[in-house]
């Protein structure tokens, strides 16, 4: 059975990065984590403030569309092409399947992820130009574009010369060559000058070690939607896949809003209990419309994500330091949503026909 889970997941793995649509995003996702700086550099107020809001909305983003085509890829287009009945006829049980493709889109997510985490942090040790005087940071430009440019020679070459798949050569070599850029900087100043590797993390409030730490939260959202994903898959398109996954992160970053704000309405504390609460709306002096408008709210707010939990930006720009307890319990947190929403995917899947 394990054997099984591996080779459904590698292959899943494999599959996913060779798709086209999965470099053109994560490629995209680059430019314009190249170009935030320059965009944040028109504001009135904190630029850096601006650039790290965009840079980690571009991440959050770029693993949203790449959880919902990947997904799709892999498992909705098999399901409807009727190729999985070539595996779960081996036999393979449907919960093993599941897993595995979650497993290998986890996967290759993680290694989209890890690249623009990378690029993210360069932007971030470069900062934004906020006035004429301030200088480039070279050693952030010539490693950064030494990485890309040197990733792309050896795809290109390895399909010439090998017939190596261009685009999972590509990302696999983009993942090694930026993570160099990246650590190479670490130790290499402003001016080409030797420095402790921890000295750019501890510069600025260390707003580039907690933005490292924040990224870790926002990975966490990012593997609830390719859990989401994953569920979609078993019974819709590519979509409608994307449409419930922009829906559940949309609604997942309000809820927590409205529900205040229904709380605040029916005079009830904030974080009050889902009956309280409710008794509270039934009680309160409001139509019967609003009452069930009021109650759809709390019920959101209790069953999606709470996306407020993986966005890191406002702790980060404030200064307000991450601590491991905390990180901890969103990762728990995040994990238990994810495996209770694959639990679904598992229960959708054995229901549905395939034959």
């Amino acid at each position: 059975m394990l054997q099984q889970f591996w080779s459904i997941a590698a292959n899943t793995f494999s599959e996913a990065i060779r798709q086209p649509v999965y470099v053109v995003i994560t490629l995209v996702g680059i430019i314009m984590l190249v170009i935030n700086p320059m965009l944040a550099a028109y504001t009135l107020e904190n630029d850096n403030k601006l650039m790290i809001d965009l840079g980690l909305s571009t991440v959050l983003l770029a693993g949203l569309f790449l959880s919902a085509f990947s997904a799709t890829g892999v498992l909705a287009t098999e399901i409807e092409n009727r190729t999985v009945l070539t595996v779960i006829s081996k036999p393979v049980n449907r919960p093993i399947f599941v897993l595995g493709k979650f497993a290998g889109v986890a996967a290759a997510i993680t290694l989209a992820f890890w690249i623009l985490a990378a690029v993210f942090a360069l932007t971030i040790r470069h900062r934004v130009m906020q006035t004429a005087r301030d200088d480039f940071d070279i050693p952030v430009i010539l490693f950064g574009c030494a990485a890309i440019a040197g990733s792309m020679f050896i795809a290109t070459a390895g399909n010439y010369l090998y017939r190596w798949v261009f685009t999972s050569i590509l990302m696999k070599t983009l993942a090694i060559t930026l993570t160099a850029a990246f650590l190479l900087v670490l130790v290499i100043g402003k001016e080409f000058t030797l420095q402790a590797p921890w000295h750019d993390l501890t510069q600025h409030n260390a707003e580039l070690a907690q933005t490292l730490l924040g990224l870790i939260l926002v990975f966490q959202g990012v593997m609830v939607i390719a859990a989401v994903a994953i569920a979609a898959s078993t019974r819709l398109g590519q979509v409608m896949t994307l449409m419930i996954c922009l829906g559940v992160l949309g609604l997942g970053v309000t809820a927590g809003f409205l529900s205040n704000w229904v709380d605040q309405q029916v005079h009830v504390p904030v974080g009050y209990g889902w009956i309280p609460t409710a008794q509270a709306i039934a009680n309160a002096e409001i139509s019967l419309g609003v009452k069930a408008i009021f109650l759809c709210v709390k019920s959101l707010y209790l069953l999606l994500p709470n996306f407020q939990y993986f966005w890191p930006a406002d702790a980060i720009t404030q200064g307000n330091p991450f601590t491991l307890t905390y990180i901890a319990s969103i990762v728990a947190y995040g994990s238990l949503y994810a495996g209770v929403v694959l639990s679904l995917a598992v229960g959708l899947f054995q229901s549905r026909e395939v034959g």
